[in-house]
């Protein structure tokens, strides 16, 4: 799922994420930080193989918001890693606010292209479009309470 900042692309997550655990499916959830965290953690005793797979246990992969900060390379290993282990086997679902094949601007050129060609393949991509529901919800003076 891409698109611009506010317009919907994590709430729409959650909600898939939501109606998977109703369905009795198990659900994971990360962004590419936390990715780049597990594999520095698991790299120094050589189980990233092993948590990687852990987190396959789950029925639905979910990473959120790649793109929004620049792409650390554990982060970019760890995303290649994840999304390489889940192909064919897992569903993955991915928001950003580029493209995929734009994931070449914010990674090492060589996981990105691995990455996203298994992304792609058997892909719906969702772009979402339109303005940011906060920013214009900011704007018209809605959401936002004064302190007291």
């Amino acid at each position: 799922m891409c698109g611009p900042s506010g317009t919907g692309k994590t709430f729409l997550l959650e909600a898939t994420g939501q109606q998977a655990v109703e369905a009795g499916h198990k659900v994971a959830w990360f962004t590419p930080e936390d990715l780049g965290v597990l594999l520095r953690r698991h790299r120094a005793d050589d189980t990233v193989t092993k948590a990687i797979a852990k987190i396959l246990r789950a029925d639905l992969v979910i990473v959120d918001d790649i793109g929004l900060l620049p792409v650390a390379t554990d982060a970019a290993e760890g995303l290649y890693r994840l999304v390489d282990a889940a192909y064919e086997k897992r569903s993955v679902a991915i928001s950003s606010n580029l493209h995929p094949s734009g994931f070449d601007e914010l990674m090492p050129k060589t996981p990105a292209t691995a990455t996203v060609d298994r992304l792609l393949h058997h892909a719906h991509v969702c772009q979402t479009s339109g303005d940011s529901v906060r920013l214009t919800q900011a704007l018209a003076g809605q959401g936002v309470s004064p302190l007291a």
